[in-house]
């Protein structure tokens, strides 16, 4: 299977998973209600979002809030789409993640595109500390994100690894960039 089968597959499920689900929730719960899941850790609480992650300028005025989301949602997609021309086809999780973003993004691009608001309805607290409501579109962008900072992270290290290999007296130093002789 080609990478571009499996990323756009894979962000086509996240899509149409997040999209059902928003859609149930609009259907089956009236705004702001909640149903206890997991007490006293977890409900399904049906909010809109007007500002993005955390409620970013969510006071703003739509005039300013939605074409800003729905540009960087657009520019968001484009820069995976450039990055993953240079993504081997065996690299699968970097790939995934990849997806998870993509599928994500577009899930809540078409929240914007069509309500101006993000349908939110996962809500966690714990003794009067909450988290602010998300969905499975923003659950899915974290997974990619983290995904992607882990693969950096065990890049860099295989770069270092790599480094002690040729120069053993390195192995526990920071890269750094070569001396110039004096």
């Amino acid at each position: 299977m080609s990478k571009y089968r499996f990323v756009f597959g894979i962000a086509a499920a996240i899509v149409v998973a997040d999209q059902a689900v928003k859609w149930y929730v609009d259907r089956t719960l009236r705004l702001y209600e909640s149903v206890p899941v997991i007490e006293p850790l977890f409900h399904i609480t049906y909010v809109r979002n007007t500002g993005g992650a955390f409620g970013l300028l969510a006071a703003q005025p739509a005039a300013v809030r939605l074409p800003f989301f729905l540009a960087v949602s657009l520019a968001a997609v484009a820069v995976l789409l450039h990055f993953l021309r240079s993504v081997g086809e065996r690299q699968r999780l970097l790939l995934f993640a990849f997806a998870a973003i993509l599928g994500g993004a577009i899930g809540n691009f078409i929240d914007r595109a069509l309500m101006g608001e993000v349908i939110d309805f996962l809500d966690f607290h714990w003794r009067g500390y909450y988290w602010p409501a998300f969905n499975v579109a923003d659950s899915c962008i974290t997974v990619g994100a983290l995904l992607l900072l882990g693969h950096s992270f065990l890049k860099g290290s295989a770069a270092q690894q790599q480094d002690a290999r040729r120069d053993p007296s390195r192995a526990s130093l920071p890269r750094r960039a070569p001396r110039r002789p004096a």
